[in-house]
């Protein structure tokens, strides 16, 4: 079976994903969306954990076995676009053909506690002696170096440790968990960065490198100015709700029939005073209290009471109608039902419907990265464990018929059936 469809930048690179559950999954499926060619390295018979996880999607009729038709939902959303070879790396047998595979790759990721691919005689040191120009990705809860690389992570963990639980949520109360899994998140798209850095510099001199990401890292990279202000004023930041720190007003407010979300811009203080004119307030464009953001954010519980029984005056739909002609920043606070019925995303084609094989459909959430040039996109539904195998150990392996027979045979590597729905227009 020939590669899938491939558009994009990255569209020739090959990437061999030996990644589970969230944060690598998640950087590999970037590079897939954006034209790589993403092969799932996965351990015969079951594959990646994920694929185990609900909810699932069910379609009707049986399999061969007689087992369901039926598809994880996370697994899927992670993994579309990507083809599978299921081979067993515990095997002397199934880790040459994996070094025959690594000799004609690119990219290599994987999300192991730091140790098991060296354990293996898979790691860094090993595979760049048969592939100089290999960029090789490593994820982990705490890097490979100081004293917690050993540690297992999952998101939570790092989250708690980074930080941002400690400044999300409402003041007084417990620390709260971001609503995704941001810790696997940041680490899959700055895997993704790292990688590309690589390709980019492998592209100049000829060299591939060690990109070694980690959760907590990325962590901290992502928490905007939080550190810096507690470096600079040694005060501990603590939550705001739905408040910034430096801006006011910044937040969300309670409307007649929901909430509205309002950001007056730094330094546009003459949108303070249309704000205060639209809400029928006008008392406070003369209260040195609020006359400036800072003396605003410094008197925020006695200015937020005001403001909030303002807009309690009418529907979100109404304020939005006023505050938008008058160019004052705000949207609504939309459930996820209502943002995914979004005429903005819509046009910006954000959410796609792609079709399994087996049967099922889901609606995904599409690359939001937009090319000109080379626009890369969805490429299909994720594959069904080792579906790949026999034309990957073909094309990269240069295995005989004979000798992939021999592997399906011993259990060392795994095919199931191919894929046989078209490609997802984009």
């Amino acid at each position: 079976m020939p590669p899938l469809p491939s558009s994009g930048p990255l569209a020739g690179l090959t990437v061999l994903d030996l990644t589970w559950v969230l944060s690598g999954p998640y950087a590999a499926m970037t590079l897939a969306d954006l034209g790589a060619d993403v092969i799932k390295v996965e351990r015969p018979p079951y594959g990646d954990i994920a694929r185990t996880t609900g909810p699932f999607l069910r379609a009707e009729g049986t399999a061969a076995d007689g087992s369901p038709l039926e598809e994880s939902v996370y697994f899927f959303s992670i993994n579309r676009g990507k083809r599978s070879i299921a081979l067993d790396l515990r095997t002397e047998r199934g880790k040459a053909i994996f070094r025959r595979l690594v000799r004609h790759v690119d990219v290599l990721i994987e999300n192991f506690t730091p140790g098991t691919m060296d354990r293996l005689g898979l790691g860094y040191a090993a595979l760049r002696e048969l592939n100089p120009r290999l960029v090789y990705c490593a994820i982990s809860g705490f890097g490979q170096t100081g004293p917690d690389a050993h540690l297992p992570a999952l998101d939570i963990i790092v989250q708690g440790m980074g930080g941002i639980m400690s400044i999300t949520g409402e003041p007084g109360r417990p620390p709260v968990r971001v609503g995704t899994s941001i810790g696997n998140i940041a680490a899959g798209l700055y895997a993704a960065i790292g990688i590309l850095a690589a390709l980019r510099h492998r592209d100049a001199t000829g060299e591939g490198q060690f990109v070694d990401i980690s959760m907590l890292d990325c962590q901290l990279a992502i928490l905007e100015n939080a550190f810096t202000r507690y470096f600079a004023t040694g005060e501990r930041p603590g939550p705001l709700g739905t408040r910034h720190p430096a801006s006011t007003p910044f937040q969300a407010f309670p409307t007649a029939d929901g909430w509205i979300v309002v950001a007056l811009a730094f330094g546009a203080e003459n949108q303070w005073q249309l704000l205060c004119g639209i809400l029928g307030v006008v008392e406070l464009i003369d209260d040195e209290r609020f006359e400036t953001s800072g003396k605003r954010t410094a008197n925020h519980a006695q200015l937020e009471p005001i403001l909030s029984a303002a807009f309690q005056r009418r529907t979100t739909a109404e304020w939005l109608a006023e505050l938008r002609a008058a160019g004052i920043p705000c949207g609504p606070v939309n459930g996820i039902p209502e943002a995914a019925a979004l005429p903005q995303a819509a046009a910006r084609e954000m959410f796609l419907d792609v079709h399994h094989p087996k049967g099922m459909v889901l609606r995904v959430v599409n690359t939001p990265v937009k090319l000109s040039a080379t626009p890369g996109g969805v490429k299909g539904p994720p594959p069904t464990v080792g579906q790949d195998t026999r034309a990957v150990l073909r094309e990269l392996g240069g295995l005989s018929d004979d000798e992939i027979a021999e592997l399906l045979t011993s259990g060392i590597a795994l095919e199931t059936e191919p894929r046989t729905a078209p490609a997802i227009p984009h």
